[in-house]
Parts: structure tokens; C-alpha cells; sequence
């Protein structure tokens, strides 16, 4: 197996993966949705809410802020030695005061680990009118996307790699401008592949080269896009989900065992 990265940027990255299966792209990718653990707001007390909005929406909106996560400060609940009853190894506390008129930001979230913390401070939660207030307790805690989207660290998505083969073709600048995502180029009057990573196999250049650009997949080798919400960086998202899947298949082998 050979991993190649395409491109990577702090909060998202797009690599090559040849000489896979499908069931080992489907389960990297289900054990980055469902496996990797960030933090997320999971308790609201309300102490004083009469903005326009019921408490439960407010609630709804709060528990979808992605909270930036520290992997190595915080336990899962169910893994924690206070056996998930709360402690300061599996949850923080923060509060929110807040008199209108005035929009409420999530940046006005004041968690008492200062590591934590909204990644999109500037993410509207109400707008309050003048003389409505706003005040709670909230806690956060680690959990799973498996157990709610709330907890899902990025969007993740994948496709087998495209196969494009290059025959006698008579027009390569037309070819070229018919790809809608720029796949193609033109080198001494000669059509080449210079982004295979963008093709979505359209069939757009195969029409206008009269089929002598032939698309394909390549079943064993796959293209995946991972796009962090804010929670994790990239390096943590992919080096917790590999580890969290070689625990796992290690665990399957102990029981096959």
C-alpha cells in the first residue's frame, strides 16, 4: 500500500491511497466520523434566557459550536476514571453572560481551561433585543460522532482514482477547455493529464475527442478529501484515526485468536 499526498493545508488535506480495498477506504473513513473524539458542548444549565428563543434551541445551537480539542488534556467519559460521572479529566465548565441589544457571539463562551474554546469565535448563537439577558452554565466533554454529528471532527469523503488513457487526439486545445475542472493541458501541441485528482469522470472530453480519451477507475487505488470542522488539525485528525483502526483490528486479531 502507498499513501501519496495531493495537497494539504492545515484544515484539510487530499492524498492518494494505491494498492487499497474498498472495505479498508470505507473503514478509514467511518472511523474518522465516527472514532475520533473532539469536544462538544453536552449540558446547558440556563439562568436566565428571555431572548426570542426557547432554551432548547439555544441548547441546539450551542452543542453544534466546533470547540477546539486537546486529545492528550481530556478522557473519554467512559474511559475515565471517575467511570463517566464527571471529573475534571473528562469535562469543562464554561459560562456565557450576555445583556442585549446586541448579537451573541461564541466567543463570549469563557470555558475555565483556556485551551478550549470556540474555533469560530465570530459564530453567531441569538440576537438579543434591548433589556433581554442571557446567562448559563455549560459543560463540555469528549465524545464520538458515532453517538451524535455534534462530535464529528471532519467531512470526509472519497472515490476510486481515475483511469484516463490518451489516444490519437486531434483537437487537445478544444479537448483541454471542454474539462469543466481543468484535468487537461496542452504541452507541444500534445493533450496531458495534469490534475487527475479533480477528474469526477464527467465524459465531457471523451465527447469532444470523438473517443479517443477513454475514463476509467482504478479499483484498488482511491482519492480522499478530508476537511477538518475546526475542532482537530489535520496531522491529529489522520494519526488519531489510523491508530484508533490498528487498536481495533489488533483487539479483532487477539479474538480471532
Amino acid at each position: 500500500m502507498k499513501l501519496e499526498i495531493i495537497e494539504k493545508k492545515k484544515d484539510r488535506i487530499q492524498f492518494e491511497i494505491e494498492g487499497a480495498t474498498i472495505h479498508f477506504a470505507n473503514s478509514l473513513r467511518r472511523t474518522i466520523i465516527g472514532e475520533v473524539p473532539t469536544m462538544a458542548i453536552e449540558d446547558v444549565e440556563f439562568r436566565k434566557n428571555n431572548s426570542l428563543l426557547y432554551d432548547e434551541m439555544i441548547a441546539h445551537r450551542l452543542g453544534m459550536i466546533p470547540l477546539k480539542t486537546d486529545l492528550e488534556s481530556y478522557n473519554l467519559p467512559e474511559e475515565c476514571t471517575c467511570k463517566g460521572e464527571g471529573c475534571a479529566k473528562c469535562q469543562v465548565t464554561g459560562t456565557l453572560k450576555a445583556k442585549g441589544p446586541k448579537m451573541v457571539l461564541a466567543s463570549e463562551i469563557k470555558f475555565k481551561d483556556p485551551a478550549v474554546k470556540p474555533a469560530y469565535p465570530e459564530m453567531p448563537i441569538v440576537y438579543l433585543l434591548k433589556n433581554q439577558e442571557l446567562e448559563m452554565e455549560v459543560t463540555a466533554v469528549l465524545g464520538k460522532g458515532k453517538a451524535h454529528s455534534k462530535w464529528v471532527p471532519a467531512h470526509v469523503h472519497y472515490k476510486y482514482k481515475p483511469a484516463i488513457e490518451i489516444g490519437k487526439v486531434t483537437n487537445p486545445e478544444e479537448v483541454a477547455k471542454s474539462c469543466p475542472v481543468n484535468v487537461f493541458d496542452v504541452k507541444s501541441g500534445k493533450l496531458v493529464v495534469k490534475n487527475i485528482g479533480a477528474c469526477h469522470l464527467c465524459g465531457a472530453c471523451v465527447d469532444v475527442s470523438e473517443g479517443n480519451v477513454k475514463l476509467n477507475e482504478k479499483s484498488t487505488d482511491f482519492v480522499f478529501y478530508v476537511e477538518s470542522f475546526g475542532q482537530l488539525d489535520i496531522n491529529a485528525i489522520i494519526t488519531k484515526a489510523l491508530g484508533i483502526l490498528e487498536s481495533q483490528l489488533d483487539e479483532l486479531d487477539k479474538l480471532i485468536d
